[in-house]
């Protein structure tokens, strides 16, 4: 990005390092490729050769040429050959887990209960410093591929000291987010008591009201199997402290179907002001996807997640209208949203045309559009979360906005920008990423103040617990029932070498 400075005092006095930057002024883009969107339609609108004004946190002006006039001190960046796109709202994640990088790259998700989860050795392996290193660098690798808003399911609280590093992290990242902290019950000295005190405590707590990326949230699984005591308690708490937001797991079919869109809308939490966002919902039923669109109420779709793991997503297309997308585990794949929304579009097409294929004819039309995709991680993000501000670029929307280098190799001779971003882009094109309008990425660089020693102190911690990882002898996970429901199979293991072995 080349950039002119209207006052170069003011820049000089104003670093663009969000940990220790002021409160933002106003930037205006010039001359860019603007995906913008037209609430009357639902669609995106492409504007060239335009201008945006950011003002403060918020996005002041859109412009078809550059403004004439605009706050003194505004910073002025020359965005020729640019994409200008709204960041991308990932609506399932677990940003703690960073450290656990590559140590389960065949892994299944009966797998992940015993090793990996929330219920597994990192309540031993892990400390607080761990898990607040693990939940910063999730967040600053999900800013650096263009996520500027995350709703963390923030299952890795196993004490009051771990619940403070991670919500620590997650208050210094400049990563917006909805912290859903987790009350769970997992087996130590942990007492879902004192879980829900700690997050009536951060409801109280003074640093959110100076943070206004930060919003608290619930994470909760146990839907099926609490008490209505149990229950009443959580909702009050809920009510209490205003939280933002609601979040379970759910797959069904042989998985169970232990927090269901049914099960939760007959108590009572589906059809109010809050939203609710059920993860995966990989064999969801037709009366779930009745409550979602009668309350409004959306899934999380991780697409690669879901085929990792094993869960798979064989309904997920027939809900799309009540869907966002998300990542899941970054410590599984690489955690841009762009790789999920192609994913998902390449095998949704996928399993359209194979209904077509299986009548012995041959697909004349495409069944999903990059648009639709692109749709998916930015826009229906923002509705899952009931923030019509966010994954949009209109004028009143949050400013958090996203650079995309269109010359480079890969991006090269582009006319249609959403199907550059979605079907060629990369993490290395996202050049610049805004959150509340302060950079978080500069230059192809997170401008996070510390980040080398962060980088540092993390590969050590990294390095410890994978060891400590190598060390683990893991008994067999296919005995008797997963979740006291399906028996445990094996899928036949893929031949690649000639002769014998399998290259396994």
């Amino acid at each position: 990005m080349r950039t002119s400075a209207i006052s170069g005092a003011f820049l000089a006095a104003c670093p663009l390092i969000f940990a220790n930057a002021a409160h933002a002024s106003s930037i205006l883009f010039t001359d860019a490729t603007i995906i913008s969107f037209d609430e009357a339609t639902n669609r995106t609108r492409i504007l060239e050769n335009s201008s945006l004004l950011l003002e403060d946190d918020r996005i002041s002006g859109i412009f078809e040429t550059a403004p004439t006039s605009y706050p003194n001190g505004t910073e002025v960046v020359n965005a020729t050959g640019k994409i200008l796109s709204p960041g991308f709202v990932n609506t399932h994640h677990h940003l703690w887990q960073t450290a656990l990088k590559t140590i389960a790259s065949n892994t299944t998700l009966v797998e992940y209960y015993q090793r990996y989860g929330e219920f597994s050795p990192t309540i031993q392996f892990m400390t607080p410093e761990d898990k607040f290193l693990g939940t910063l660098t999730g967040a600053l690798e999900l800013l650096n591929s263009g996520t500027t808003t995350v709703l963390d399911h923030a299952h890795g609280d196993s004490s009051d000291e771990t619940a403070d590093a991670i919500f620590n992290a997650t208050l210094s990242s400049g990563l917006r987010t909805f912290h859903a902290f987790t009350v769970h019950d997992i087996g130590n000295n942990y007492s879902t008591t004192a879980q829900m005190a700690k997050l009536a405590s951060f409801a109280s707590d003074t640093r959110l009201a100076s943070n206004s990326l930060v919003e608290l949230g619930l994470g909760y699984d146990f839907f099926a199997a609490a008490d209505e005591e149990t229950l009443s308690e959580l909702w009050d708490l809920v009510q209490s402290t205003n939280l933002s937001v609601v979040t379970t797991h759910y797959l069904g079919g042989p998985w169970s179907a232990l927090n269901s869109p049914e099960l939760l809308h007959s108590l009572g939490w589906l059809n109010t002001s809050l939203p609710v966002v059920f993860s995966h919902a990989s064999f969801i039923t037709a009366t779930d996807m009745t409550a979602l669109r009668s309350t409004s109420q959306y899934i999380s779709t991780t697409p690669e997640s879901e085929m990792h793991y094993g869960h798979t997503h064989p309904y997920g297309d027939l809900i799309q209208d009540q869907a966002a997308l998300g990542v899941d585990t970054h410590f599984t794949f690489e955690a841009s949203m762009v790789s999920q929304a192609r994913m998902w579009l390449q095998s949704t097409r996928r399993k359209r045309f194979e209904q077509v294929l299986d009548t012995q004819e041959v697909p004349a039309s495409n069944p999903m559009s990059v648009e639709q995709a692109f749709y998916l991680m930015t826009r229906a993000g923002g509705l899952a979360l009931r923030r019509p501000d966010l994954g949009v670029l209109v004028e009143g929307a949050k400013a958090d906005v996203l650079v995309m280098d269109g010359d480079s190799p890969n991006m090269l001779g582009w006319n249609d920008p959403i199907a550059a971003v979605i079907l060629h882009s990369n993490p290395g094109d996202v050049e610049g990423v805004v959150v509340g309008g302060q950079w978080a990425k500069r230059d192809g660089k997170l401008t996070y103040d510390g980040y080398a020693d962060v980088k540092r102190r993390f590969k050590e911690s990294a390095k410890r617990i994978q060891n400590d990882y190598a060390g683990q002898e893991w008994g067999p996970v296919d005995q008797g029932l997963f979740q006291q429901t399906s028996f445990i199979g094996h899928p036949r293991v893929v031949d690649t070498l000639p002769g014998d072995g399998t290259g396994y």
